[in-house]
């Protein structure tokens, strides 16, 4: 199955596979800090497990920042 991952072309062994395996298969740093946008939608995390991924989809993993220094 071929994957778009932040703009990178990947090519994964197993198909069928659920964004929280994905994310275990890539494995993501910290996977329940990630944000996972799929074809350009968010994806509730509540449904990560739920929600497969298919050839030629495009999935981005988001990690959103806060903090920062007032100056």
């Amino acid at each position: 199955m071929e994957l778009t991952i932040n703009g990178e072309q990947k090519v994964i062994s197993k198909a069928g596979l659920s964004i929280t395996e994905l994310l275990s298969a890539e494995n993501v740093k910290s996977p329940d800090m990630v944000s996972v946008q799929l074809n350009g939608e968010f994806v509730e995390r509540s449904l990560f497990a739920d929600t497969k991924v298919k050839n030629g989809d495009e999935l981005d993993f988001l990690y959103f920042m806060g903090g920062g220094q007032k100056l």
